[in-house]
């Protein structure tokens, strides 16, 4: 069995791609900042990352952060990778991210090209969001006693588990560019998914869509975020909900 490192292991997907692997049988070690024993900040730097990678030889680089760093980290870890002699990089990338204009998704694309560029054996995955990520916007909308929307929106959410089982599969396998999009089972409106969310948890809202300016949300519109053709998951964002909920309120 390979030995294989996880970067952002302590995360909602790659604790699931942990555990998966580890169930396999494979040796698999943890690296985030608050790992019990590679405690790494890969933005930062510091001690501890020649040790994590040593004898590794695969990673599975789940780490990311919407606040920014993750050319630095990538740099950081591309380069460790190289020294320690990593045979794979498996990388968890986002549909959408050569098409919207969002900073998060233009450092995503940074990151692809660095990968690509490493001269490492590499792999990347690109998937819709998950349905963790749709809960807790409408949570913060929710608040209000209006749930406000950007009008013309859809999306296509899938589940982290099965997004977990794909990055494993592919963590043991050869490394093969960048592999198929990975969409949600169906693409829906903003207001059909909040309405949903809403009947789960009880609330009572007016769900309003909103026009509003800009170039990512031009490019959200046209559906650069979307995969239709690549509809795999099966999950739906109601089976999420039930799980999440029990049931509901």
């Amino acid at each position: 069995m390979t030995t294989i490192l996880v970067t952002g292991g302590t995360g909602t997907l790659g604790r699931l791609v942990t555990e998966r692997l580890r169930a396999d049988g494979h040796e698999v070690r943890v690296l985030a900042r608050h790992a019990e024993t590679y405690a790494v900040d890969l933005v930062r730097g510091g001690s501890g990352l020649e040790a994590a990678l040593a004898e590794v030889d695969t990673v599975v680089h789940c780490a990311s952060s919407p606040r920014g760093g993750d050319e630095q980290a990538a740099a950081r870890l591309i380069d460790a990778a190289r020294r320690a002699g990593v045979a794979h990089l498996v990388y968890i990338s986002i549909v959408g991210v050569d098409a919207v204009p969002i900073g998060y998704y233009r450092a995503k694309l940074a990151v692809e090209r660095q990968i690509q560029e490493s001269g490492l054996g590499w792999t990347i995955l690109r998937t819709t969001q998950f349905h963790d990520l749709l809960v807790r916007v409408f949570e913060a909308l929710g608040r209000m006693p209006v749930l406000l929307l950007p009008a013309g929106l859809s999306d296509q959410p899938i589940a982290v588990a099965e997004v977990a089982d794909r990055l494993a599969d592919l963590a043991t396998g050869e490394p093969a560019g960048r592999v198929p999009d990975m969409g949600g089972p169906e693409v829906r409106t903003a207001p059909d998914l909040a309405r949903a969310w809403l009947r789960a948890t009880g609330r009572r809202r007016a769900v309003v869509s909103v026009p509003l300016p800009g170039g990512a949300l031009r490019a959200l519109r046209a559906g650069g975020h979307l995969t239709p053709g690549n509809a795999v998951g099966r999950g739906t964002f109601e089976e999420h909900l039930r799980e999440r909920l029990g049931g509901g309120r």
